[in-house]
């Protein structure tokens, strides 16, 4: 189980690093299409990219994974409400959604 878990905080952590890098033509894209600024997307990535960092810090320091899993869930869940608000395709929705089912999972685990 232990695995599994360790295996979700990699599996978060690296998506969103990849998105925030490689993919961040699409990013630009989504948040001018969410009608949010420069300044609210460059703190989401910052803020992404601290909480997946310390995701992978907590397969060491366990005590580390609980508030970053709950905060990059409630970035999660923020991303679903914007997709619906712009009436976006279910296609769309699925990576901020698989990551948000991650999230529940390693903070729920982490409070074991």
């Amino acid at each position: 189980m232990e695995n599994l878990i360790h295996l979700s905080q990699i599996i978060i952590a690296l998506s969103v690093l990849y998105v925030w890098t490689f993919r961040f033509h699409n990013v630009l894209k989504e948040f001018e299409q969410f009608g949010l600024s420069h300044l609210t997307r460059n703190f989401v990535g910052a803020t992404k990219i601290a909480l997946a960092t310390l995701l992978v810090a907590g397969i060491w320091v366990p005590k580390l994974v609980l508030i970053p899993a709950v905060l990059m869930g409630i970035l999660m869940l923020s991303a679903q409400y914007f997709h619906f608000k712009i009436r976006n395709p279910f296609s769309k929705h699925l990576p901020s959604l698989i990551l948000l089912i991650l999230c529940i999972f390693v903070a729920y685990a982490s409070l074991s």
